[in-house]
Formats: C-alpha cells, sequence, structure tokens
C-alpha cells in the first residue's frame, strides 16, 4: 500500500482514473457528459467510462473499472452509489473519487466535498487522499448509517412512482402513512461493558457526519473511530414527529456529549421483536446485529484544507 502522499502524487502527476456514473438518476443523466468533458479537459487519462443505466449492474460495472488498474476510481451518483463503491474499495489501495449527484449526498459531506459538480471536479484536480473510517454490520461496509424500525420498512415500501415524482420528499410522505400502524420498538444497545434500552420507533447507527443532509451533530465524523447510537424520539408518533424536526433544526449546535448519543467503537443492538434493517438506504436484514468499525478502511480524495487524523 501507497501512503497517502504518495498516492496523492500518483493521481495528481499520471491521473490515471476510472469514471462510473449512475444515469438511473435525472442528475446523472443530464451531467454525465459535462462530467465526462471536464475530466479529459483537466488531463485526466480515462482508462474507462460508464454510464449505468441498471442499478443492479453497478456492482459489477465498478468492480471492472476497479480491474483496469486506476490510481482514482470516480463515482458519481447519490449515496447508494456512493456506499457500493465503497464497500469495493475497502482496504484497496485506489482512492474513491465523489462526483456527489444524488438528493442528499451525506457521504459527500463528510467528506467535505463540494456539491457543484465543477468545484467537484476540481477536488479530483487539486486535492489530497484521506483515510475514512467504515462502519460494519456484521460484514457489510457501510459508509453513513444503519437505520433500524420505520426507516428500513419506508425504504422497502415507498412507491418507485411516487420516488419518480418526488424525489426524496417520497419517504417522509410513506414514513406518515406507515406510522398509524407502526409499532414503536424496545432497542437494547450493549456496548462497552454496559446496556442502553430505547422505546423509539426508529434507531440510527451512524459512522458519517450527515443524516438527510444535515450533520447529525457538530462533531460527528468519519474519521473519530466513532459509531453514533441514537433513537428518534420515544414510543409515541408525536415524539417521532417531534424528535425529527429538532434533529433537522439543532443538528450542527449539538455535540456527542450529549442525549440521546451514544459513541462507541462497536455495539451489539437487539430488539424485543425481529425488526427489519437498512444500511446505506437500502434494505439488508434484520435485528440482531453487532456493528463494528473498519479505521482507515477507505481512501477518499478531498479537498486539499479536509482535515485528516
Amino acid at each position: 500500500m501507497r501512503t497517502k502522499e504518495q498516492l496523492t502524487a500518483d493521481i495528481h502527476d499520471k491521473k490515471r482514473a476510472v469514471l462510473v456514473v449512475n444515469t438511473h438518476s435525472r442528475r446523472g443523466r443530464l451531467l454525465y457528459d459535462t462530467a465526462l468533458a471536464r475530466l479529459k479537459e483537466a488531463g485526466f487519462t480515462l482508462l474507462g467510462a460508464k454510464r449505468v443505466d441498471r442499478p443492479h449492474e453497478l456492482p459489477a460495472i465498478l468492480r471492472e473499472g476497479l480491474e483496469r488498474g486506476p490510481d482514482l476510481l470516480i463515482a458519481g451518483g447519490g449515496d447508494g452509489t456512493i456506499s457500493t463503491a465503497a464497500r469495493l474499495l475497502a482496504h484497496q489501495d485506489v482512492a474513491l473519487g465523489l462526483l456527489p449527484l444524488g438528493t442528499t449526498n451525506n457521504f459527500a459531506r463528510t467528506a467535505h466535498t463540494p456539491l457543484d459538480l465543477h468545484e467537484a471536479i476540481e477536488v479530483l484536480v487539486e486535492g489530497k487522499v484521506i483515510d475514512l473510517d467504515l462502519g460494519l454490520a456484521g460484514d457489510e461496509p457501510f459508509t453513513n448509517h444503519v437505520g433500524v424500525g420505520l426507516s428500513a420498512e419506508v425504504m422497502l415500501k415507498a412507491p418507485r412512482p411516487l420516488k419518480r415524482a418526488l424525489g426524496r420528499f417520497a419517504y417522509p410522505l410513506t414514513a406518515l402513512g406507515l406510522l398509524t400502524k407502526h409499532r414503536p420498538l424496545r432497542i437494547t444497545v450493549r456496548a462497552e461493558g454496559r446496556h442502553h434500552e430505547f422505546q423509539s420507533h426508529q434507531v440510527y447507527v451512524a459512522n458519517g457526519g450527515h443524516h438527510a443532509g444535515r450533520p447529525i451533530a457538530g462533531d460527528a465524523d468519519a474519521d473519530d473511530r466513532l459509531l453514533v447510537a441514537y433513537p428518534v424520539g420515544g414510543p409515541t408518533r408525536r415524539e417521532l414527529l417531534v424528535e425529527t424536526a429538532r434533529n433537522t433544526a439543532k443538528g450542527p449546535s449539538r455535540t456527542l456529549r450529549e442525549e440521546p448519543f451514544l459513541a462507541v467503537g462497536e455495539l451489539w443492538l437487539e430488539t424485543d421483536r425481529p425488526a427489519r434493517v437498512e444500511i446505506d438506504g437500502e434494505p439488508s436484514g434484520s435485528t440482531p446485529m453487532r456493528i463494528g468499525l473498519a479505521a482507515n478502511a477507505l481512501r477518499v480524495m478531498a479537498p486539499a484544507g479536509a482535515p485528516d487524523r
């Protein structure tokens, strides 16, 4: 494995890259040609450039790109696309380049990547390689979060036509419909020799610093060797709605030392009945589950001034 400095130098000097863009989304379709042209203008030698119109083909196309031997694999899309690329690049001597083309772009925000396409490409040209942590849900790496409870039901049941018509607003509308029948969970989190109990419709375990496009807390990050477990409200539906609004408004001003946050390196999460789990927005199994960390597992191209521990 090269050092971060060596890999940065090779990306700057050789500019050997592969571009993969999820064009299933509207922004991906509109911006693919622009991204391709801008990367060529910046002097990148593209060993491969692929549009992905069928999301189920994304893992295979990313693997094919990695096999071409780039120093930088550039992934364009939303958090699902970035998460898929991150799983492939975990512990690899290749940096992930981010083109944030989704609606919330949580991991790009955590990695300090600008959301403007041209500025994001400037990061690939002028930036540096940093190491970020990945979460581990069982053995499955994740970039942003594990969600247990209502969010997993929403990911399974949000109607596709509604998602096409309303984008991210389809999810809260689906959640409101499901909430009338959703029963709260009794959740137990075991960590560092202690156990913590919550009763809630929803609990998250976050690796990154953002959720739904907003900061979880002012000091949450994907480079701090910490997972952050937190319920959203209590057992009543009203508490869930109030806490969701509070998280939206107060996220940047809160710290991980405050309740209800539990910041640890590893935990075991169980519920009073098997509950569905979503990992980075994709349905993935059910509780109980061990959730841990892979420290410095992912190399990411970030702005030159980005913090790197």
